[in-house]
């Protein structure tokens, strides 16, 4: 069983910032691919950015410029460093892992964390 915990949201003005964390824990062999999702009301569950397990990167045009994600394989856990935060980017903010735990390759999502953008 994998847990994944984030942690960092919260009400930040508009240009402000955030730093999201996510801790995996549990029977963890290896983690491949970890990512940053959000759901805002109303709306579908989306990607905001991912990483590789060798680093390669990937992001949302949203978040190109703005957001930062980055991974700590010794400690398992995921970041997401958000500038320049914008109204539209509020949301609860996912993060998921692709792991090898208990014989098979599985995601796990964590619990989700609120950001909140005011204009």
């Amino acid at each position: 069983q994998v847990q994944l915990v984030e942690s960092g949201g919260g009400l930040v003005q508009a240009g402000g910032s955030l730093r999201l964390s996510c801790a995996a824990s549990g029977s963890i062999f290896s983690i491949n691919g970890m990512g940053w999702y959000r759901q805002a009301p109303g709306k579908q569950r989306e990607v905001v950015a991912a990483i590789g397990s060798r680093g390669s990167t990937n992001y949302a045009d949203s978040a190109k410029g703005r957001f930062t994600i980055s991974r700590d394989n010794a400690k398992n856990k995921v970041y997401l460093q958000m500038n320049s935060l914008k109204s539209e980017d509020t949301a609860v903010y996912y993060c998921k892992i692709n792991v090898w735990s208990d014989f098979k390759f599985y995601d796990a999502w964590g619990q989700g964390t609120q950001v909140t953008v005011s204009s």
